[in-house]
């Protein structure tokens, strides 16, 4: 019986998988070296993408150089750029691609990375990297943690060990606290864990966006008095709106008072604590009970790429160590030996450690922490740019590589104000030199530029904000 690349093996030969591994590497790496040239991106509708994709499931095989064209065809040009060095909009994945050759060997080995038993080198890479980790956000020795698909499901991770570290199963009088500039994935991971709406307190954040600790002390007196049991603050170390720390040293000293958990939600900012600049912004992180942060972001690893630390390991496997009949040859005898499986939500896990572990190697650290440096030093660029632009404030000063601004030409009220930033940002947009989003701070519409990928220059700054001025002129015809 003749074979083919659609054969019961699921095989491709030898040199049918070489010649398509050869024109895969080429594809990524013309892509990584003209990507400054492409537009930022595209985003298509469904009716498009349903006329040139769907289709039946085939029932035989079709060449992979024609598989493969379709991907470049119809779905890669269709997404929006964003390790494009003019990608400015949400956070920025800037990648790299000493990673994604990793994450490409990790999927070829098709590790499992669940239980020592069947991934115990890449287990010791990902311990070797969240100690990394661990000393570079200043947790102690005791401290450690594990590898997810991000900051959301980092966060859902930390506040699960401090639900059962400070409640137990019962959460019905608990209350949790944190800011209005505090990220969706909170209150979702809150959701996930059994608690409602009116558990929640979303506390007014003050004029540079922080935590405001005396309404943080008036809500856990009225709750206590209330015959409430508050149990955990989550503080931000980098919001996405602005790049804002709350005043960490403050808060870890109250919630010590106040036996209560604090978490920090650092998946924007904590890994900007390589560098010195980052590590004076983040001051107090070393406090906190909990961390998330997102290697994909500052780090610059590809997508998916999150860490959870907590400050006692121990809480991690107290937490979510569950051993049925079926694992029981993974119990290792060594406490060393660690399964990580016993340590967070999922049993199959990939190793995600291994590509960030093999570009710090590869480049070294003083690389990333001058990478960092150059994140915050754009920011600060972009803000002058703006600055000396007629028509437009700066609403925050550049912080954790992030300045926000907004169009306001005279005359203007704010309603008019904000219909005017949100067509800036949409015509900005279309024009496909470079993406910014928007976003809401106290009631008004403002623009936002998050600066961090490495390979960004001046000029692309430069062409940038050009572009926002061509832009603002054409919507008010000056």
């Amino acid at each position: 019986m003749k074979e083919s690349p659609g054969n019961e093996r699921l095989e491709l030969s030898p040199n049918e998988a070489r010649k398509l591994g050869y024109r895969v590497v080429d594809l990524l790496v013309e892509h990584m070296e003209r990507l400054g040239e492409m537009p930022v991106g595209r985003t298509a509708g469904r009716e498009e993408l349903d006329r040139l994709l769907m289709s039946p499931l085939p029932e035989e095989g079709e060449p992979p150089d024609q598989v493969l064209d379709t991907l470049l065809e119809h779905v890669y040009p269709n997404m929006l750029r964003v390790n494009h060095p003019r990608f400015f909009a949400f956070v920025p994945g800037p990648g790299n691609l000493v990673s994604v050759f990793a994450e490409t060997l990790s999927s070829g080995f098709n590790v499992f990375s669940g239980t020592w038993l069947a991934g115990s080198g890449t287990l010791e890479i990902e311990l070797v990297v969240v100690d990394w980790l661990r000393r570079m956000c200043g947790f102690p020795e005791e401290a450690g943690g594990l590898f997810v698909s991000g900051g959301s499901v980092a966060n859902l991770t930390a506040l699960a060990v401090a639900r059962e570290i400070k409640l137990g199963r019962e959460i019905g009088a608990a209350t949790a606290y944190f800011s209005d500039q505090t990220h969706s994935s909170i209150e979702r991971a809150f959701r996930v864990l059994g608690f409602g709406p009116g558990q929640l307190r979303t506390l007014p954040s003050d004029n540079q966006y922080r935590l405001r600790l005396d309404l943080l002390e008036e809500a856990l007196a009225a709750d206590r008095k209330a015959g409430k049991k508050p149990f955990c603050v989550v503080a931000n170390a980098g919001t996405t709106n602005t790049g804002a720390v709350d005043d960490l040293p403050e808060i870890s000293e109250l919630c010590r008072r106040e036996d209560l958990w604090l978490h920090a939600d650092g998946a924007y900012g904590a890994a900007a604590a390589l560098s010195d600049r980052g590590r004076k912004a983040l001051e107090g992180l070393e406090f906190v009970d909990s961390l998330s942060l997102d290697p994909h972001k500052w780090l610059f690893q590809p997508f998916e790429t999150g860490c959870v630390i907590v400050r006692d390991r121990r809480l991690l496997r107290h937490t979510f160590h569950v051993l049925p009949e079926y694992l029981r040859d993974t119990e290792r005898l060594e406490e060393a030996e660690i399964n990580m499986a016993e340590y967070g939500i999922q049993l199959t896990r990939s190793p995600r450690a291994v590509k960030l572990w093999m570009s710090l190697k590869v480049f070294g650290a003083r690389a990333f922490r001058n990478a960092i440096d150059r994140g915050f030093e754009l920011a600060e660029y972009a803000e002058g740019m703006i600055e000396r632009e007629d028509g437009f404030e700066i609403v925050t000063p550049a912080q954790l590589g992030i300045v926000s601004f907004r169009f306001r030409p005279p005359g203007a009220g704010e309603d008019q104000l904000n219909r005017l930033n949100e067509q800036l940002q949409l015509g900005i947009a279309s024009e496909g030199v470079a993406m910014l989003s928007s976003t809401r701070l106290k009631g008004r519409t403002v623009l936002r530029m998050c600066t961090i990928n490495p390979r960004t220059t001046r000029e692309d700054i430069a062409a940038t904000i050009r572009s926002v001025a061509a832009v603002s002129r054409a919507l008010t015809g000056s």
